[in-house]
Parts: structure tokens; sequence; C-alpha cells
């Protein structure tokens, strides 16, 4: 009979109890049983007299063993434990209110119910009135880049070429650069350069434009001076088109013989070997403005003849070609010799989406390409048509251009009936060809191909030849928008700036995805009559749009707590949104992902699993829908629960769709109050108030005088009358205003508290409160020489303060539990978060002292936080939120002061180990929140660590009681550590049967390897499943391999406590021993207090639960 765990709850207190003996013995086996306290008879009530008979001996033989048990098993009192729970939540929670000042603040706010009003946020409204927004200022950049496409094509129309000109011009790699004798370097010169905080605080000339010319271009080409000479106009309308949009960045021109114009001028830096690879003919606002959307498929020759250099040849020519594709391109990739194969057989007979997944999927297969056999060219181009035909008949792919890219050492069959038959006369599929090696004896043939076709035909002898060569068929598809003067504008997906700040300043940055840019680009035409009829595409004019920019014009404080705004393309990859990471590092250096840019709506959203929203959102659609979602905090570790509404619609003339989300409940209304700008005005001097430096109160960036100006700086001058011609959010000002008013009382409060040095706590360190509208007020209690708690609060500590995308943590916390009750925490002190985007985030760039010291700080303070709320009739609005932060080192000694009995205690009514101290050796007592994570433990290593990892025999009891419960999250941007064995480092697209051949594969060069390889010493002590690293030795390429990092998708767990179990015992049976626990809450908190039995080792039978992430495997 498997024993079970009878569990009664009191239908007042809903206490879980294990009543009696018997109870204790059936606990052993951990199967429970819940039962309610007006239950039915029990089985034995039901089995009648004879059963009750044949249970005489048995009840014999368990009472005499029981005897045996109990004699042994530790018995704890839950009295005894309830008492300590309500003694120190009594204790803490007065500290809390007194240090905090939360009851006054929320006395504040009650004063003046009376003369505010409420208003519901209307979410459709706003998702119109800033996609209005958004269309305005996307405008503007567009008319700027029609200005320079304008300004360029004139500028060419009068220009005549000359072979032998000669023209001195600033070269941004020799600019202020001089040579050994001390003489500036020929193309440099003197270049004034400023420091200017509107461009990443870089120097730059915002009086001049200045060239990037990339290392395999000759600086002094004809082609390039001609150019250069005849781009000068452009100057002039750089410093116009700043003038008139003073939020423009970068502009520039993109030529089709490789310089690079930009404005303003910089000093351009190449890598550690003086290269600057850097090519704007590569880049993709350059190549999706110079051609329109198109259908390639690349046929590669891998006969025998291909072997050797010719293949390497092959794989570069097919990877520039690669690089050439966007998103809106479609592709695919047959290989041929005896037999017609595709790269990857999933895709076979259709062609997918260029996005940078995709991409690098195909990269990774034609590096596995091997020779042999004969080339059958005459197939493999049968097949391609096919392709193509079949997505044109079914109305898929790119809809318009189409092209076969054939790469090929030579072609010797009779081909010319294929194209009679798929592609003449109207010749609809052009062809370019790729004639690879030095040989040139079917030159003609492969040339034939590509001018019967509508092509272009290169000869590629070298690897340095493959990167003009391929720029070529640009040229080419480019040539009917040139003839029919087609100035189609292009948005390009979401990039990364090459001007990144510093490791440790994007790691403190939660808004990752503001670091991106978009491109509006548009082609430049040449309008020589002589020259029309050819269509010469001369270059693109474009401008960066940051995004960070971009999203200012949907105000965080207008969102609510919860509440944020993101952006889309109409091919549902994400362009902003506060959950998009698309950074991580990988030892000291800081990359971006893989795939940052090709991040789906559905993989940041990813409770719309039926993709309601994506679909409505790609097809430009406006409406609205709600979803209940999963969110985390705190990097992962915790998670709230919340309904969301979703508003969404398209920004008209781009093809972008705007998003906002406004949670219900605190998120649902606004509240509105005035005082007058004079009472305002002065509390908002205080010195100890601070808003929200990335929040824009005032526009700064508009004219250059107001860029130094911080934004309460910009609020004060535009309030006194110095600066009237700011411009600034008037709503905000009124909130900001109002807030302050409400909020002054807490300075003389707190500073009167201070100032009683006497009455005052030693280890309370900064009290602080924040409102809706970004204001911070705090006060510290301690000197920064005595403070634990040093960064907290500070211009580094991003996650703690008001930032463009989100709220601090304890007011968004605070805002999810009742006003009025403290939630208690510890910072997060590990240094690797559960998102595994980094192998230690961003300490790596900080000493091996300061790592520990941010550690220990982090672990060693509580932070207690509360919300404070305005109500009208029924409806509730959040003011703000007010706390305290603590030393660990106080809260841990008043825990330990009360949770020990003294030796004189009276333990005639207390059933149990009495006196019941937690100092005691063989009890363990901890005070854990309700995420489960430690704040008090004997061990201080303790703090901040999930309970779980400490003692899993306890959590897994807790859990399958239903005390706690476990939610699965889960990460469509993670990084894990790639497989020896992996093929693939973006989505898995294998089919079962190329998966189960690569396996094959894998075992017998693998089992080769080990039995070449063996070591019998090192194989019998190697752990292979544990470290999840071959038993045997590797190369160290491999081993390299081994350690990198790829995109990856992970689930992970999060724990969540159930308010409804007041408090709960049990026994848990660990081998020879038991172990017995009593949990209790602690009231008016978010804390559990657990009072252990720590004589008996249960970590045999229950191995540890941890918050690690696990990587999903999916089976094709």
């Amino acid at each position: 009979m498997s024993p079970r765990i009878l569990v009664s709850f009191s239908p007042l207190r809903k206490r879980a109890t294990i009543g009696g003996p018997m109870r204790m013995l059936a606990a052993a086996g951990m199967k429970s049983r819940i039962r309610g306290s007006g239950g039915g008879g029990s089985e034995s009530d039901r089995s009648g007299p004879r059963n009750g008979r044949l249970m005489l001996p048995m009840w014999i033989i368990l009472s005499s063993s029981l005897c045996l048990v109990v004699e042994g098993q530790m018995k704890l009192s839950p009295e005894t434990v309830q008492k300590w729970a309500v003694s120190f939540g009594k204790e803490i929670s007065a500290l809390s209110t007194r240090y905090s000042g939360a009851k006054l603040l929320q006395k504040k706010y009650k004063d003046i119910e009376a003369a505010v009003k409420i208003e519901e946020v209307g979410g459709e409204e706003l998702a119109k009135k800033f996609a209005e927004e958004m269309e305005e200022m996307l405008g503007r950049k567009m008319k700027s880049v029609k200005r320079l496409a304008e300004a360029a094509e004139d500028a060419d129309l009068y220009h005549q070429y000359n072979e032998t000109l000669m023209f001195e011009y600033f070269n941004s790699m020799l600019i202020n650069t001089v040579d050994g004798n001390g003489n500036p370097l020929a193309l440099g010169g003197d270049f004034a350069l400023e420091k200017n905080e509107h461009f990443n605080k870089l120097p730059v000339n915002t009086q001049l434009s200045n060239i990037q010319v990339p290392t395999n271009v000759y600086n002094k080409d004809p082609d390039i001076l001609n150019g250069v000479y005849m781009s000068e106009a452009l100057n002039d309308v750089f410093i116009d088109n700043f003038q008139k949009d003073p939020t423009l960045t970068w502009q520039y021109f993109g030529s089709a013989s490789g310089f690079f114009r930009l404005y303003p001028g910089i000093q351009w830096i190449p890598d550690e070997n003086g290269v600057v690879t850097f090519d704007c003919r590569n880049r993709n606002w350059y190549i999706q403005a110079a051609t329109s959307p198109k259908d390639v498929v690349i046929v590669v020759d891998v006969s025998g003849s291909m072997k050797g250099l010719r293949l390497t040849i092959a794989k570069h020519t097919i990877n520039t070609i690669l690089d050439t594709l966007g998103e809106n391109d479609f592709v695919n990739i047959v290989a041929y010799s005896d037999y017609v194969r595709y790269v990857e057989p999933c895709f076979k007979g259709t062609l997918v989406q260029a996005d940078l997944d995709n991409r690098e999927h195909f990269k990774l297969l034609v590096d596995g390409l091997h020779v042999k056999g004969e080339g059958k060219v005459k197939d493999a181009m049968k097949e391609s048509f096919k392709i193509l035909n079949e997505a044109a008949a079914l109305g898929q792919g790119s809809l318009c251009n189409q092209a076969i890219m054939l790469i090929t050492d030579g072609a010797m069959e009779d081909f010319q009936s294929v194209f009679e038959e798929f592609n003449w006369p109207e010749r609809r599929v052009r062809v370019f060809t790729y004639l690879i090696g030095r040989e040139m004896t079917f030159a003609e043939n492969v040339k034939w191909i590509a001018c019967n076709n509508k092509g272009y035909y290169t000869h590629v002898s070298t690897l340095a030849d493959v990167q003009e060569n391929v720029m070529e068929y640009l040229h080419v598809l480019s040539r009917p928008m040139v003839i029919n003067h087609d100035h189609d504008i292009i948005w390009t997906e979401a990039y990364m700036d090459s001007v990144l700040p510093t490791t440790k300043e994007l790691f403190n940055s939660q808004a990752q995805s503001l670091l991106l840019m978009t491109s509006v680009a548009m082609p430049v035409f040449s309008k020589k009559k002589e020259t029309l009829s050819h269509g010469i595409l001369l270059g693109v004019v474009g401008t960066d749009v940051a995004l960070k920019e971009l999203m200012r014009l949907a105000p965080r404080y207008k969102l609510g707590v919860h509440g944020y705004a993101f952006l889309i393309t109409n091919n549902g990859y994400i362009l902003s949104h506060p959950d998009l990471r698309p950074l991580y590092k990988e030892g000291k250096r800081l990359k971006p992902k893989p795939n940052y840019n090709s991040v789906d709506l559905m993989e940041v959203e990813w409770e719309d699993t039926e993709e309601k929203l994506r679909t409505a959102m790609v097809r430009g659609q406006t409406g609205t829908m709600a979803l209940d979602v999963r969110a985390s905090v705190d990097k992962g570790r915790r998670v709230m629960f919340l309904k969301n509404d979703y508003f969404y619609t398209v920004i008209n003339e781009t093809p972008f769709s705007l998003g906002i989300v406004l949670t219900r409940g605190y998120g649902q209304y606004i509240f509105i109050g005035n005082v007058s700008v004079e009472e305002g005005l002065h509390d908002l001097l205080a010195p100890d108030l601070t808003i929200a430096s990335e929040w824009t109160y005032c526009e700064t960036d508009i004219d250059p005088a107001h860029r130094k100006l911080s934004q309460l700086q910009a609020v004060v001058q535009y309030l006194t009358g110095k600066e009237p011609n700011l411009e600034c959010d008037g709503q905000l000002l009124q909130q900001t205003l109002f807030d302050a008013v409400v909020t002054a009382p807490m300075e003389a409060y707190w500073t009167a508290l201070m100032l009683n040095t006497s009455g005052m706590e030693e280890g309370v360190e900064t009290a602080f409160l924040g409102t809706r509208s970004g204001l911070m007020r705090f006060q510290r209690y301690a000197g920064v020489e005595k403070r634990i708690g040093k960064s907290f609060l500070t211009s580094t500590d991003m996650e703690n303060m008001f930032t463009l995308d989100h709220f601090p943590v304890w007011y968004r916390r605070a805002s999810e539990y009742p006003a009025g009750q403290f939630l208690y925490y510890t910072p997060r002190r590990e240094t690797r978060d559960i998102f595994r985007d980094c192998e230690a985030d961003y300490s790596a760039t900080l000493s091996e002292e300061e790592v520990e010291l941010e550690a220990e700080e982090a672990g060693r303070i509580v932070i207690a936080t509360t919300a404070v709320t305005v109500t009208v009739g029924k409806k509730t609005a959040i003011a703000g939120a007010i706390g305290v932060q603590m030393t660990l080192d106080m809260i841990e000694s008043k825990f330990w002061a009360i949770a020990s009995q003294p030796n004189d205690t009276d333990c005639s009514d207390i059933d149990g180990i009495c006196p019941l101290r937690c100092d005691s050796f063989d009890i363990a007592c901890y005070v854990i929140d309700n995420n489960g994570f430690v704040i008090i433990s004997k061990e201080r290593t303790d703090a901040g660590r999930f309970f779980g990892e400490v003692d899993g025999s306890v959590m897994t009891t807790l859990i399958r009681m239903g005390m706690f419960k476990r939610v699965s999250l889960f990460d469509y941007q993670a990084m894990c550590k790639m497989n020896l064995h992996s093929v693939n480092s973006a989505r898995p697209l294998l089919s079962p049967f190329y998966g189960l051949a690569s396996a094959l594969k894998w075992f017998l060069s693998n089992f080769l390897l080990f039995l070449l390889e063996f070591n019998i010493c090192g194989f019998w002590h190697t752990d292979h499943f544990a470290d999840a690293k071959p038993s045997f030795s590797v190369s160290s390429a491999h081993k390299k391999r081994g350690d990198m990092l790829q995109p990856c998708d992970t689930e992970y767990p999060s724990f969540v406590y159930e308010p409804s179990v007041k408090e709960t015992n049990s026994i848990i049976k660990c081998g020879r021993c038991q172990k017995m626990f009593v949990v209790q809450q602690i009231p008016e908190s978010n804390l559990l207090m657990l009072v252990v039995q720590a004589d008996c080792d249960c970590s045999r039978q229950y191995s540890p639960i941890t918050m690690e992430p696990e990587e999903v495997k999916y089976i094709l």
C-alpha cells in the first residue's frame, strides 16, 4: 500500500496541517491527498466488520513501528512558528511604514481625491494619435531624402565626365593624420571635429561631409574622383535638411562606384589591420533601394572539375549573392553534378524568404558542399525554371523580378532547348552567369546563356574578384527602374547602429532595442539623354532614423505601469519592442545576435498562439484584441499574470505597424489634478527631487543651444519663462507639478527622521518614492561610506529608475500587490541572468573585485515597496509607489532575535520541541519571498538564491502540496552553446530523413575519432551526461566551436506562491531519516517563514530545483 500525505484545511484560516501520529507515518511517501475539514467518513468507515477484524493485527504492527519512528522523529510546533511569523511581520511592517512614510503619502493623495478626476485611457485613440505623429516624423525624413535625390541627379546632369580630373577631397580615413615628416597625407588635411550630443557624442563636422572609400577600391580612380566632385553639391542640401529638421541624424550618398559620402563628416577608424571593409553597396538600404524585390534561384556546379580553389570561389560567390538579398526577396539553392539536388531538401520545389535566418542556414549548408561526378547543367536549369514558374503561377514569392544565378566552370551540353521551352520569347527570367576559375574554354557558352536571357556574364578567377563581380547583377536589375524613373522610397528592417556605447552602458540599459536604427533610402538615376536608355544607376541616398527617437512619440506615462508600444514591419519582424534583446556577449566581446533583426512578433508576444495579432498587423489592419499573458520581470526570475489589451494600426506611407499595450487594472485609468505653476515650481526645485531623464518633458534636441540641458533644467527654464520657445508636453508637466506638490511633505518627514539620530535604526539606508509622472524623491539616511547599497538609485542602476521603456522594477512589482501592504525582495545577485544572452552579463567589463563587490552588495540589501493609489467613485488609479532600502544584516538581526524561544519558556502547552531556537545546529530557518527566493538564512551565501537550489526536498513538497506553482516561460531569443555536431545556427529546418542521416554520419565519424584517440583513464573519469561534453578527446577547433553561442529557444521556470494557503507542515521520508518542516505566511507581506529539521539529509532522494533554462529541442 502506498503511503499518502493527509492534509486538512480549516475553513476559517485555510491552514494545512498534518494531524496525529498515523498521518506523520503516512506522510513519508509524499503522495498528497487534500481533504476538506467538513468531509465525510474515511475509507475504513465503509470497510465493514470483517475487514475491521482483518485490520486489527495490521494496526498492532503499525502502531509498534510507529512508536519506533516517533521516538527518533523531531517535532516542530506550528504554533511557535506562527507566533514568530506574526511578530516578525509586525516588526518589519512597522519599520517599513515608519522609514518610508507610506501612510503619510497615501493620506496626502487621499486628501486630494475630491479635487481630481479619473479618466479611462482610450487605447484606440492613443494608437491613432501616436501613429499620426510617427507618420508626420517619418514623412519629414522622406522629404529630406527626396531633396537629396533631386540634388544628386541635377548635379550629375550638369557634370561632364573628365578622365584626367585631379581633385582633392576629404577622405575620412586620412583626415587629421600626418606622415613620418609631419606633413598631412594626400586626401587628408585638417578637418575640424567637435563632439556633438545629437550624434552619440561623437566628434563630427556639421559644416561638411566627407568621403569613405573601401580598402579594395582605389581612392583616386577616375570614376571615384568624378563621382566625388559631382556629389560635392550635396553638402549644401545636407546642411539645409538638418536646419529644417534638427531631429535628422546621419545623411548619406552611396555611389555605385563604391565611395560613401557621409554627413556630418567624421573620422573613420580602420580595423586593427588598417582595413576598412565597409562597402555601402553591400548595405541593405542600398540593395533594397537599387533593386525591386526579386526571386532568385542559385544554381551551383559541384561536378568533379570544381574541386579545390574553384569550389572555394563558388562558395564565396554564393555567400556574397546571399548577402545582397533582403527580407523582401525569396531564394533557393540548387546544386548539380550527375543529378540535381537541393542544398536544403526541406525547400524542394519552392522559394523561401531571404531573411537572415534562412540566409545563414543556407551558408552553413553551402559550406558542406563536396564535388564529384560530371556536370549536367540542363537538368538543373529545368528545375530552376520550374521553381520560378510555379511561384509566379501561385502568386508566391516577391511577384516582381525573377533571376537564376548560374555558378560554374563551364557548360558543355546543348542547353538552348531549355530556354526555348521555359523562357523564350518573353525572357521573363533573367539569367546571370559566373564563370569560375582561370580556364576560359567554355567562356563563350556561359556568356551566351547570360546574354540571351537578359542577364550579365562575369568571369571570377580569384576570391578578390567575387565582391565587385557579384554587385554587377544589381545594376542590371535596376535598369527597368532607371528607365521608368521609378523613385520608390524604401524603409529597411531594424539594424544595429555601427557606433555603440560601451559594453557596460549597454547592459545597464534595459532598452536594447532602442539602440537600433531604420533607414529610408531612394535610388539616384542618371537623367542625361545620351545614357537614359541604358538605365544608369548613380547610387542611393538615405538617412537614418533612430528608433529611440521614434518611440519617444509614444510616451510611457500615457501607457501605465506595465503598458508599452512596439513597431513591426510588414513581414512581421520586430522593429522596436521593450522585450527585444538584440545583443549578447561572448567572452568580453559585445555582439549583435545573428538573427537580431529578424525576430518575429510571435517570438516576443508568444502568448498570441493563434497569430491573430501578428496576422492583423502584417496586413496593415486597425483593431484591438485582449490576451492573458505571463510577463516576466527581474530578467526572467519573476512572473506576473496580466490581462493586456492590444491596440494596433498601420503607419501610413511606411511598411510599419504600431501596437500599444494597456494592462487592465491600473493601466486602464489616469487621474488629472491641477496646481498653479508657482506652487508646483517651488516644490519642483527641492533638492531631493528628480524626473525621468529619458522621458521627454521638453524637446531639447531641436535647438542646438538646448541640447546640453537636462530634462529638469529644461522644464524649469520653460516654466520660469527663460526659454518660452521650448516645445514641452503640457499634460506631462501638469502631472509632474501636481505630484511635486502632493509629495512635497515627504522631504520634511524624511529629514526629521534622519535628524533624530537617537531613534534612527542602523541599517535603514534610503527612503524613496516614484510617481506616474516619472518624478522621484529619495532620502539617504546613511552616508555613502556607510551604505551597503551604494549603487541603489544611482545613474548606473537603470533597472530601478524610470527609463524610456519601463517603470522601475520596485514600482512595477508594487503595483501588482495590494496598496498599503509592503512587498519585500532582495535584488538579483547573480551575474548571469535567466535569459541566455551572455555568459556573465556585462560584468566581464569589470574587474574581479568590482564583480564580487556588486554581487555582494546586491545580495545584502532588502527593498520594501508598496503602491499608492487614488480612488474616485469606483475607479482606482495608481499614483505611485514608495519604499525603503535596508541592509539585510539589520533584517536578519531582528529575525534571529524573534526566532528563538528563551530557555525559561513555559513548554507545558507546546506540542513539539521546546524551547525551539533557529540558531540550533539541527534547525534551519528561512525567510523566502513569494517567488521562492531566499531572503534570510543561516548561510549568508543563500540570500538571493532560489530556495529550490538550497533545499530541493522541501521545495518539491511545497509544489506538490500546491503552496507554490511552477510556471513555464519561454525565450525565443536565447543564445546556447553550440553542439559539436550541430549543422544549423538558425532555426531547425531539417527533414526527418536528413536529420537521421546527419545523426548517423555524426555517430560514425565520432566513433572513428573515439577509436583513434581512445583514452581509458579519461573515459572512465568523464561525466558525459552532466557536462554535455564528449568523453573522448576532440580537436581544439571543435572545442572552440563548442564554446560558441548560437540562437536557440529555451524554456525556463518561475515559481509563484499560492496566497490562499497561509500555513502548512509536513514530513518527508528520506531513506533512514525523516525531515519535518513548518511553513507560515508572514502577515501583511509577501514573505514566508520556513522552519526545517536540518539533521536529515534528503539530497540523495531529492535533487535541487533550479531555474536554469533548458533548450527546446524540436523534432521535425
